[in-house]
């Protein structure tokens, strides 16, 4: 183990514990807190940082404590030079906890002089990267520039074979040319040249070949219009979002081929990873197994469908393995065996695949219950698990009393924990804890609990159930992971994660965590969406409603939309809570482009042409996709008896409004036709029955303010209309609902008509999708049948403000 550090010392996460640090609210500190204090801050002054400087440092614990630490290794009793200073600041921030062993040897080459620049520091660190066990000095100072001088003659020779090789650009770009590439091109053949010298000498050289600046060298060169500057992405989990093209946004894999998460088998260069004796062994023979692959894997529990939540995970890791030529396991964590039914194994494969993924391998956590058992019973024996008798109530909270039986003998351990196997102990009698604490405080979580309830894959062979916390990362080494990805949540589990790899003596893969998406005017708990549908809010786990895969797949959104939606959120650490209206964006600009066009009259109004020539329908031409004729046309019927909308309209005048009036003709979309007003036929009652028109061919003598859509020989359709399901953004929030969640019901979140459609979509599938004109885009729901469709809204139209 290096640095000193075994496996149980390392549960509290490996954080550094500083009594100089006053914390906000505490008491005031005492007369050592306040002379430690001052100490501290004598030894960063030493290293060359300012006064402000200082003060900052000192709010970061483990940064004041490494500098410290630095400073105490250097035998700093005077100010160094800034240069030193500098160089010493830069090992204590770019070094990762992991190779803290390396730093007496580091520190002494800064100090002495032979590390002299931040380019042989940096070849330095990674160098003790790249060889942890044992460092080989001669090999050492040659691949980091150690005593190496480069010459002002050299860095001229350098720079002028540079020149020459860019002259005709940049005689051509003259004082716009970009000098930042050429900087790389020096340090190519000239590694340990110092930066500054290459850069004064390009400028002179540059100022040689194309003399002083002109006038018109002085002026900004103009941007490209609509050009964006390009981000960087950054490590995760500070990655940016991905930016969206003018064409098209970026998808999953094109955006994370840009995440820098680490190579297959430097794991150890990771932040926060464990190193043991055993590691790099470890290490190469994981690699002999993947063939440095990246393996990733999407570890959902079966006790439930999946939600837009999901949809990123989904597409973080599949994406992640996709864009490095990789794989990636959908593996059912079924450990809770009470909860897991068939349908939720077959659904979660199900929308695995909707969204376009196919995994390289379905696997279970039960299917290396053995292997976890045997894992266990090692850990008793090595004394870092044991069994407890201590109640489940007694046990939850932030702060639940100590296990009395935590330090009993190992052999007892061993026998009850094999007893636990063997049924002889009733539900919630034992546990089995593991001897580690969670970066959250929470002290030996349990590894192991007696459930007697039958396994959807294996039966009664088991009536213990591992947990997820010893689970997941157990399976990760098993099935090769090499990048553990998860929600944000978890970051308070990884120090058990290394700490368990480690204490079983197995490969150990990297957990990267991502921020967890939430969906504003909605509930994902699986726990709340059984309430609505107990409750008859919404009808079952697909009701378009709400914010499940299967119920945004029955809506009609399309999966590539879902996709692009999740590639937008980029992968920051924050937790983002985002709009419906950002992914129905995205499901409009997928839709625009591949729904056919059609015309439906949601809520119809007759019209009977009374000059219609003769009694044969006329054939109109309505192309499927407008502007894409490769996507062909389709014919609909004109005929002397249309439908159009009600509030297409009006009988009395109304400023600024366009369409049908008693006094205003109105065209008719696609065939050409313009009609007026002849007669409005009423009811009994007095209200508006049908209209009788007359139509003639539009002109420019005619030419209509409007055009609206109509639909004649038509069959008639159910639509259904979806709005938000809550009235308020967040209906799990009690100071903004205080009445709990089913209080906020949007009592109008379901509107149903009876309406009328063309002929164009009559022998529609269920999920076939359509924009009907003017409305909306919708989608063929289920519950159709040849002579009965059914149409879910899947979202309207972008609004146009002048339209009226």
């Amino acid at each position: 183990m290096q640095s000193g550090t075994s496996p149980a010392s390392q549960s509290a996460g490996g954080r550094h514990s500083t009594p100089w640090k006053p914390r906000g609210g505490a008491a005031l500190p005492s007369h050592n807190t306040l002379a430690r204090i001052m100490e501290v801050s004598e030894k960063l002054s030493l290293l060359g940082l300012s006064e402000q400087k200082v003060k900052e440092t000192l709010k970061n614990e483990s940064l004041t404590a490494v500098l410290a630490n630095i400073a105490d290794q250097a035998g700093i009793s005077a100010p160094v030079n800034k240069s030193v200073g500098n160089l010493l600041y830069h090992l204590a921030t770019k070094l990762p906890r992991q190779f803290h062993s390396h730093l007496p040897l580091l520190v002494e080459y800064v100090s002495d002089g032979r590390l002299d620049q931040e380019a042989k520091l940096t070849a330095a660190i990674k160098f003790v990267q790249d060889h942890n066990k044992e460092i080989n000095r001669a090999e050492f100072e040659k691949k980091c520039g150690v005593g190496v001088v480069v010459t002002q003659d050299e860095v001229e020779s350098a720079v002028a074979q540079v020149i020459k090789k860019n002259k005709d650009s940049i005689v051509k770009q003259r004082y716009q040319f970009n000098t930042g590439p050429l900087m790389g091109q020096v340090r190519a053949s000239l590694p340990w040249a110092e930066s500054r010298k290459v850069k004064e000498e390009i400028d002179l050289q540059i100022l040689t070949l194309l003399g002083p600046k002109r006038e018109e060298d002085l002026v900004k060169p103009p941007k490209n219009k609509g050009e964006k500057k390009e981000k960087k992405a950054d490590a995760a989990p500070s990655n940016t979002p991905a930016e969206q093209t003018e064409k098209r946004p970026l998808t999953m894999a094109e955006f994370l081929k840009t995440v820098n998460f680490h190579v297959p088998g430097e794991n150890y260069k990771t932040d926060g990873y464990v190193i043991t004796d055993k590691t790099h062994d470890l290490l190469k023979e994981h690699l002999k197994t993947t063939g440095g692959q990246v393996r990733t894997r999407f570890p959902p529990e079966p006790n439930g469908i999946l939600h837009i939540g999901h949809a990123k995970a989904i597409n973080i890791n599949f994406g992640y393995a996709a864009a490095n030529n990789g794989v990636c396991f959908l593996r059912y964590d079924d450990t809770n065996p009470e909860k897991e039914e068939e349908k939720f194994f077959v659904g979660i494969r199900d929308m695995v695949e909707w969204l376009g993924y196919k995994p390289y391998k379905i696997t279970h956590s039960s299917d290396y219950f053995s292997q976890l058992y045997e894992w266990a019973v090692l850990l008793v024996k090595k004394g870092l698990a044991y069994v407890c008798h201590q109640k489940p109530e007694e046990l939850r909270g932030h702060d639940p009393p100590p296990s009395p039986w935590r330090d009993r003998p190992i052999h007892e351990s061993l026998q009850l924990f094999e007893d636990m196997k063997n049924g002889k102990f009733d539900e919630g009698e034992a546990t089995l804890r593991l001897k580690t604490i969670l970066e959250e405080g929470k002290v030996d979580p349990v590894a192991y609990r007696i459930k007697y309830v039958p396994h959807h894959c294996t039966g009664d062979q088991w009536c213990i159930y591992p947990t997820y916390d010893y689970t997941h990362c157990l399976c990760d080494s098993l099935e090769h992971i090499t990048h553990s990805l998860c929600t944000k949540e978890f970051q308070a589990r990884r120090s058990s994660y290394y700490w368990l790899c480690n204490a079983v003596e197995t490969y150990c893969p990297v957990q990267w965590e991502y921020g967890r998406l939430n969906m504003n005017y909605t509930v994902v708990s699986k726990r709340k969406i059984g309430k609505l549908i107990s409750e008859g809010f919404v009808r079952d786990w697909d009701d378009p409603r709400l914010f499940t895969l299967s119920a945004l797949r029955r809506r009609g959104f399309p999966p590539e939309a879902i996709n692009n939606f999740c590639a937008t959120l980029g992968l920051t650490g924050a937790q983002i809570s985002i709009h419906p209206d950002a992914l129905e964006a995205c499901v409009r600009d997928i839709l625009n482009l591949t729904a056919p066009r059609a015309m439906a009259v949601l809520e119809p109004l007759r019209a009977v042409i009374t000059n219609y020539p003769g009694d044969s329908p006329t054939p109109v031409t309505v192309p499927n996709i407008p502007g894409n004729e490769e996507k062909g046309t389709h014919t609909v019927p004109f005929f002397k008896e249309i439908w159009i909308e009600r509030s297409d309209f009006r009988e009395k005048e109304e400023k600024g409004y366009r369409r049908l009036m008693p006094q205003q003709s109105v065209g008719l979309r696609h065939c050409g036709q313009v009609i007026s007003v002849a007669e409005v036929v009423r009811t009994s009652s007095g209200e508006v029955d049908y209209l009788k028109v007359t139509c003639e061919p539009a002109s420019d003598a005619n030419k209509p303010k409007a055009f609206i859509h109509w639909v004649a020989k038509p069959f008639k359709c159910e639509v259904r209309l979806y709005e938000k399901l809550f009235r308020h953004e967040c209906p799990e929030d009690p100071s903004v609902v205080p009445g709990g969640f089913l209080t906020d019901i949007n009592s109008n979140s379901l509107t149903v008509l009876e309406s009328l459609v063309d002929s164009s979509v009559r022998g529609a599938k269920a999920f076939d999708k359509f924009q009907f004109e003017r409305t909306g885009f919708f989608s063929v729901d289920p519950d159709s049948t040849p002579d009965h469709l059914v149409f879910n809204r899947t979202v309207g139209l972008k609004e146009d403000k002048g339209k009226n």
